[in-house]
């Protein structure tokens, strides 16, 4: 692939980002690292290599989401000084 400025105003035009000529001039060693590392794996043989999802297992550690009787409003607010019209009261904001 030929990285060059043209590259990267049009990647830079894609991801809606304003780069002046001295950060085009700066990225455009970087991305050409990139695009090369990215080749070098490309020419590698994978033909009988498994796909990896993850290296780990993941489990989801959740409890079990049993219904239950829920506090009532009334218990929900009764230790608070901060309530109004059956809700909490919270800091003014604007």
């Amino acid at each position: 692939m030929n990285v060059d400025e043209k590259l990267i105003k049009h990647v830079a035009e894609v991801a809606r980002l304003e780069l002046t000529k001295e950060e085009i001039k700066e990225f455009l060693p970087q991305l050409k690292e990139v695009i090369d590392s990215f080749s070098q794996i490309q020419e590698l043989n994978t033909d009988n290599v498994k796909p990896s999802y993850h290296a780990v297992e993941l489990k989801n550690v959740t409890r079990d989401d049993v219904p239950k009787k829920s506090l009532t409003n009334e218990e929900a607010l009764k230790n608070t000084k901060h309530k109004k019209d059956g809700y909490f009261k919270g800091p003014r904001v604007i």
